[in-house]
């Protein structure tokens, strides 16, 4: 199958890349490395450098006969889209309109979407998060995944372009960079390896749900051929920041040094989302546990492989 993966050197989609390329797929990635990095490329798949709103994509798609487009290229942090909107609604919204406009132009059969479960629903009253609860975005990038999906939404009615959409939760691993706020993760490991403190934004009582990025994966080659759907993917468990602190400690064998700051305004208390409308529909569960994941993740970057600080 010939595969086109946006963000392909970023730490998701690098991951799928990956994947794709053992599976036999020939893989084209765009990627304009603002957060990928050139270490995550992989060599078997052809590699544009190129911003997803950039006209130029278009030559991208010319010819190429792609069956698939996974779309993971994306303005990745969501205080950033709260102090520039504008720039956020640039790259998110018209970028993403572009590749899905092109895919279709194109004869693309089927677009694979990297939504946000921790951004288009808000915070509702009730726990944890499935499919139908109503989308409350409270962020600029979440309003701007939430139009994408609606835009696939209108192109497969129009078009019959088929879509997959991915409202993942907390996902981080390997390759994760640190100075996204999303990745409190791999901020934290870069921490303790510097020798440096760990910042806990208020009581640290605040719980996410952390998906480890080889489950993303999987999803993402199940999605290859699965029914079009729009799809929690996430573990429905719930580990709170002082937790991460604590399995942190357990890894290292001992006390990790950190400190309470103001909470952030506005933040989000908790998000765990309900998958399993993923495991009737894709035969798709989590399967790395958060100790397990965590300490895959510590591995991998006291071996140094961080290159982003």
């Amino acid at each position: 199958m010939k595969i086109l993966v946006t963000g392909g050197a970023g730490f998701i989609g690098s991951h799928i890349v990956d994947a794709y390329i053992r599976a036999g797929h020939d893989v084209t990635l765009v990627d304009d490395l603002s957060t990928g990095d050139r270490a995550n490329l992989n060599p078997a798949a052809r590699f544009v450098e190129l911003d997803i709103t950039d006209p130029a994509l278009e030559q991208v798609f010319r010819g190429a006969k792609f069956e698939v487009v996974n779309h993971h290229a994306a303005q990745i942090n969501v205080r950033k889209s709260l102090e520039d909107p504008v720039f956020d609604g640039r790259v998110n919204v018209i970028g993403s309109l572009n590749v899905i406009n092109l895919a279709c132009r194109n004869g693309v059969k089927r677009i694979i979407f990297s939504s946000s479960g921790g951004a288009v629903y808000g915070e509702p009253e009730t726990y944890p998060i499935t499919e139908e609860f109503p989308a409350r975005p409270l962020s600029p990038y979440g309003v701007a995944k939430l139009t994408t999906e609606h835009y696939l939404s209108v192109y497969r009615n129009l078009y019959g372009l088929d879509y997959v959409v991915f409202r993942y939760s907390n996902v981080y691993g390997p390759r994760q960079i640190s100075k996204s706020e999303a990745g409190v993760i791999s901020i934290f490991i870069n921490q303790i390896l510097k020798g440096e403190t760990c910042w806990v934004n208020g009581d640290g009582e605040q719980v996410r749900d952390y998906v480890y990025v080889a489950d993303v994966v999987e999803a993402n080659l199940r999605a290859l051929s699965s029914p079009v759907d729009c799809l929690n993917i996430g573990t429905g468990q719930t580990t709170s920041v002082n937790g991460l602190i604590d399995i942190l400690s357990g890894i290292t064998g001992q006390p990790v040094l950190h400190q309470h700051r103001p909470a952030i305004p506005g933040e989000v208390l908790k998000n765990v989302l309900d998958a399993g409308r993923a495991k009737s529909h894709l035969a798709w569960e989590p399967r790395v546990s958060i100790k397990d994941g965590i300490r895959r993740t510590f591995e991998y970057f006291s071996q140094g492989h961080d290159k982003i600080l």
